[in-house]
């Protein structure tokens, strides 16, 4: 019998012997000692939160039953003052696209320096900077920007467009690291230089991904532009927190419900968009 014959089955009963155990029956995976100590003290640390915060769960009952009878009040909506509204609603789309529009631009030419495979050595210190813009909320960089240059749409687009500027710039540094490197390295070969090499083979591959994150954080925008105004960043939210102080909650459903129908058509046109985007 030649030895082919021979070591085929032996070599297939020592794969066997080491996936079924000498008992013969399956050997069953081992537990991560990390990712179970990191549940364990999530189980815990929930547990600690809970009783460290003292919630009353009377004042949760009664709140629950305040806000039926708010949800009530809301209806039917009232459109009294629909021209101050879609005004402020107009005020607060003007924002997002401003602010989205610049965060768009700066992020374009930001993320090729902070990908690894075009920029490897700033590609650290752009991605940290971004972590950190990122981190601060726009609520945040709105307040900062009101003390900086007053009250009005000004700090709302700033702090709009720093905000976004921060997640942008690591979403498209994340699509061009996701580019075939073998598409690079067949360009570099050839003697093309850095711009070449972006022009003629990253661009063409991220054009889809970077217009898909531009619309996705456009929809966020619309909706952080809403809470801007209620800090005096202009917009709709200011609207609204004035509605809220005067308990007129009917007037408050109609401001959200233009802010719905705002947020959804740009949805809609940007899933169109999307679609048309080769």
């Amino acid at each position: 019998m030649s030895s082919e014959y021979v070591t085929g089955p032996k070599l297939l009963n020592r794969e066997e012997r080491l996936s079924t155990g000498s008992s013969g029956e399956p050997a069953r995976k081992r537990r991560d000692p990390v990712l179970t100590g990191a549940a364990a003290f999530g189980a815990v640390f929930f547990v600690f939160c809970l009783v460290k915060m003292n919630f009353d769960y009377s004042l949760l009952a009664h709140g629950t039953g305040k806000l039926i009878t708010m949800f009530g009040d809301m209806f039917p909506p009232n459109a009294a003052e629909w021209r101050y509204v879609l005004k402020a609603a107009l005020e607060s789309l003007e924002i997002a696209v401003v602010g989205t529009a610049i965060a768009v631009v700066l992020a374009f030419f930001l993320s090729f320096a902070a990908a690894s495979n075009v920029s490897p050595r700033t590609a650290w210190a752009i991605k940290g900077l971004a972590s950190l813009i990122r981190a601060i909320p726009t609520l945040v960089w709105a307040l900062l920007y009101i003390v900086a240059v007053g009250m009005g749409p000004l700090p709302g687009i700033l702090a709009i467009g720093t905000h976004a500027v921060g997640m942008l710039v690591k979403m498209f540094a994340q699509s061009i690291e996701e580019v075939n490197p073998g598409v690079i390295e067949a360009l570099e070969a050839t003697g093309a230089g850095k711009l070449q090499v972006i022009a003629q083979g990253i661009l063409p591959n991220v054009v889809r991904p970077f217009v898909a994150w531009s619309v996705f954080r456009l929809e966020i925008d619309i909706g952080e532009s809403t809470i801007l105004g209620a800090v005096g960043a202009g917009g709709i939210g200011f609207e609204i927190a004035n509605a809220m102080r005067m308990y007129e909650f009917d007037k408050v459903i109609f401001a959200a419900l233009v802010i719905f129908a705002m947020v959804f058509s740009v949805e809609w046109l940007s899933n169109r968009m999307k679609l048309n985007v080769k």
